[in-house]
């Protein structure tokens, strides 16, 4: 049975899911959202909630509703607090299902047979012998009380229960084998002068609800992050998000990276591979374009579910990268391109990418 505690607790968490499902795009656009991810929960501020209550009078009966009354008019100072913001905790897990059925993201169907066999351990059987610290209690009263009925001991004016070693239970574990699987998200990010700090925090927000939602669909995920301006190198998280680089673009330097990884780290069949990369669309020259296209065709695309490219609008990019793209790989279900325009543009983007659901 549920207890009162536990059913405002269950309304307060419905108030809260509604709230940030109704200001989900705000929230998005304005990355108030991102941070304490290492915890497996972001913080949320949301206006102050009071689930109903009643509240007792002062027994004067003067005061709204029962009288006239007086209260300041509209600019006057009041002796009344203001609204307060609210920090709630909600789980990623919790924010990826409100992220999916905001944007009707379908479940992902791993490829093939990309999985691996992983242990779990889960606390659901009884035994005779075991250590004290595991001992079952209920079922160590139950077994001595079954045993003083039937032998006659048990006073039911005297209820006095007394476990003898034979009585005692203790909680076992069970070891079971089952499929899981897992994937790997590598980012990679222009870097170069044209990329700014407002293209960089859109890539940093859309890149935490695409981690978001990917650490939803797999248990096992490993996350790797690569710049590049006319040279690509792997980098650290941190870095990835933080570096500014000065000199031209070659995109073909990040792809060719990116095929490395996957070969030397993620080439067997258990991995799922999700490569995304976000540049505002300025590549150095075509010829590199066409390398581009050849390393995605022929070597990047065959080994990934799904490589998704965005590109941010920037007052010195030209955009004609996610056109070359969308013309020279017409119709491949592998790859998806999506503008991204500003903020307001993230949840769009977010649900041409993950919309497919490979």
């Amino acid at each position: 049975m549920i207890g009162p505690i536990e059913k405002d607790q269950r309304r307060f968490r419905q108030i809260v899911h509604g709230t940030i499902r109704r200001d989900l795009k705000r929230y998005v656009s304005s990355g108030d959202l991102i941070g304490g991810g290492e915890r497996g929960a972001v913080s949320i501020p949301v206006p102050q909630i009071d689930l109903p209550h009643f509240t007792f009078g002062s027994g004067e009966g003067v005061g709204r509703g029962a009288g006239e009354g007086d209260e300041p008019s509209e600019g006057e100072a009041g002796e009344n607090e203001g609204q307060h913001i609210l920090e709630v905790e909600v789980g990623l897990d919790e924010l990826a299902k409100i992220l999916g059925e905001e944007l009707e993201l379908p479940d992902i169907r791993p490829r093939g047979e990309a999985s691996i066999t992983a242990e779990h351990q889960r606390w659901s059987g009884i035994r005779r012998v075991g250590p004290e610290s595991l001992r079952h209690f209920k079922r160590t009263y139950r077994e001595a009380l079954k045993r003083q009925i039937s032998s006659g001991l048990y006073d039911p004016a005297n209820p006095v229960i007394i476990p003898v070693r034979d009585d005692r239970r203790y909680r076992s574990s069970q070891v079971r084998r089952r499929p899981e699987s897992r994937a790997v998200i590598i980012h990679m990010m222009d870097v170069s002068g044209s990329m700014g700090t407002e293209q960089k925090e859109i890539v940093r927000i859309e890149a935490f609800w695409i981690d978001t939602w990917l650490r939803h669909q797999y248990k096992s995920i490993e996350t790797v992050y690569i710049v590049h301006d006319a040279v690509a190198r792997e980098v650290s998280q941190h870095d990835f998000y933080h570096l500014r680089e000065s000199g031209g673009t070659k995109i073909s330097s990040a792809y060719q990276l990116c095929l490395e990884v996957i070969k030397s780290r993620f080439g067997s069949g258990e991995w799922n591979i999700y490569p995304f990369h976000f540049s505002d669309g300025d590549n150095w020259s075509s010829k590199d374009t066409s390398t581009c296209v050849d390393i995605l065709r022929s070597e990047v695309l065959p080994r990934s579910n799904l490589f998704c490219y965005g590109q941010v609008r920037s007052a010195y990019g030209s955009g004609q990268f996610k056109r070359d793209l969308d013309q020279s790989l017409p119709g491949e279900e592998r790859l998806v391109t999506s503008a991204i325009a500003d903020r307001e543009g993230i949840l769009g983007s977010i649900r041409d990418f993950l919309g497919k659901g490979r």
